[in-house]
């Protein structure tokens, strides 16, 4: 059997992010049946020189759907702009996540999968990939490095979530 890039990378992403965003409704609702502000859930970090709640799920985003249309550029510039400011719009960021994810298909992003792509930041190239690579060996371990972080910080804020809540959907064999 073989797989596509587009097979490996994005049901993936799409899993994840299906389990971030039942964590995200989790965390809201918790936070409303235990009267925790807003402001204190979305200003939680697990330490202090790591981001706050809000950039995690804006980071999702960033290396799922936003990763797909920069490699088509040949450049990766990160996106730092819009962080979310509410629930509503951190679950409206991994939504745009999921509807992109959706819509692209095998070919866009199989038929480039040897092109290379370059990390831009702060306007210097500072790494250069296959666009395969750099979608396996950085957005993926971002994505997953960004859900399980603000799944932590849910986690110690006292949300009751569990791995299964991580997880999302598993892609079952169909009976």
């Amino acid at each position: 059997m073989t797989l596509s890039l587009h097979d490996v990378f994005v049901p993936g992403c799409q899993q994840v992010l299906g389990g971030l965003m039942g964590v995200l409704n989790k965390g809201e609702a918790f936070a409303n049946e235990q009267s925790i502000s807003e402001e204190e859930m979305l200003g939680a970090r697990l330490t202090e020189d790591m981001w706050n709640l809000p950039w995690h799920p804006r980071s999702c985003w960033m290396h799922s759907a936003y990763a797909i249309d920069q490699v088509k550029t040949g450049e990766f510039t990160p996106n730092f702009d819009a962080i979310p400011d509410s629930w509503d719009e951190m679950r409206t960021q991994v939504k745009a996540a999921q509807d992109a994810l959706a819509a692209t298909s095998p070919d866009e992003i199989d038929s480039i999968a040897d092109e290379t792509v370059h990390f831009v930041l702060g306007g210097k190239r500072q790494m250069e990939f296959t666009v395969q690579n750099f979608l396996l060996s950085f957005s993926l371990p971002n994505i997953m490095f960004h859900a399980a972080t603000a799944y932590d910080i849910l986690r110690m804020k006292g949300v009751p979530v569990g791995k299964r809540d991580f997880m999302g959907t598993p892609r079952i064999k169909a009976m």
